[in-house]
């Protein structure tokens, strides 16, 4: 048997799976990213996770064919080198981020962008088969982006697909990223806690942390966002709402450059919130839309919370 490890380091969970040559997941694992310390403190509970998810499927790691990781940030994948991953702790600079796990896990280690590997895992196995150009858009704890054009991943010149930080309103809220009028600045997981946070200590009733410490939280998550919205809760209703404006926005911008054949809504967000709020993102990309007789279609990534895992996986063949 031939195995194949993925991990997906996500802005509040690492997830990694084992998987066969058909792409069945033979083993799996999750660790919750560390909030402090720097990327070896990161690394390590990669490394962890993924002897977790080994162990699950009977295999050592350094009996796996190879490890594919997606990571948030700038990524080289020639080198395994991961820059600018700035949602995660003290990760501002560079980290040889396949070569040290490489080390720890004894097997080859590829790196890409976590983004885009989910993206390409969802046009090979999943929502985007039926299409040849597409864009992903991945809403969580920021708002990363993908791109298949032609058949092919897109990755300009490392830096490509980083939808988050098209700037939506010039002079705007302060994006995670240290600019201002960002995307993810208003639709990102992390900047609209910031923004719900602020809010309620100048007085603005919301049930959004009680629910965060009823369920054991320290961070506002994508469930406890559901939540909240189910309860009709004003405050979280009015950033939701914020956010998807601003998704709207700028996918109709990066569908007025590209004329991709169809969007991919994933992500922890974009998944839990599902179907309906992809059709109000949709409402919200029209009056934006230069060919807006003929709009992309619109669908929710269906690989589930494992699809940035598999994408991983998927960058170790060929």
């Amino acid at each position: 048997m031939i195995a194949r490890g993925g991990i997906d380091l996500g802005g509040t969970k690492i997830q990694t799976a084992v998987v066969n040559g058909r792409w069945k997941v033979l083993g799996e694992a999750r660790r919750p990213t560390p909030t402090t310390g720097g990327p070896e403190d990161v690394a390590e509970q990669m490394a962890e996770a993924m002897r977790e998810a080994a162990q699950a499927a009977n295999v050592e790691p350094s009996a796996l064919a190879a490890v594919g990781v997606g990571s948030p940030g700038d990524v080289n994948e020639r080198t395994g080198t991961v820059s600018q991953a700035r949602n995660l702790p003290g990760w501002d600079g560079q980290f040889k981020l396949g070569p040290w796990l490489g080390k720890h896990l004894g097997t080859t280690v590829k790196v890409g962008n976590d983004v885009q590997v989910a993206t390409e895992a969802e046009f090979r196995l999943g929502a985007g088969r039926p299409y040849k150009s597409l864009v992903g858009v991945f809403w969580g704890t920021g708002v990363g982006g993908g791109l298949i054009l032609d058949g092919k991943p897109w990755l300009g010149r490392g830096g490509a697909g980083e939808i988050g930080h098209m700037v939506v309103k010039k002079g705007g809220a302060r994006c995670p990223c240290g600019r201002r009028g960002c995307m993810e600045a208003y639709a990102g997981r992390a900047a609209m806690e910031a923004k719900a946070r602020a809010e309620h200590d100048d007085g603005r009733k919301t049930d959004l942390f009680k629910i965060m410490k009823k369920h054991g939280h320290d961070r506002l998550t994508s469930g406890i966002w559901e939540r909240a919205l189910n309860a009709e809760d004003e405050l979280a209703t009015e950033l939701i709402d914020r956010a998807v404006g601003a998704l709207g926005a700028g996918i109709a911008s990066v569908i007025n450059l590209l004329d991709v054949e169809a969007v991919i809504i994933g992500g922890g967000l974009g998944t839990r919130l599902g179907e309906p709020f992809a059709k109000r993102i949709v409402t919200a990309m029209h009056p934006h839309l230069f060919n807006d007789d003929n709009p992309p279609a619109v669908e929710v990534a269906s690989l589930g919370d494992l699809g940035g895992a598999i994408g991983a996986a998927l960058k170790t063949k060929g």
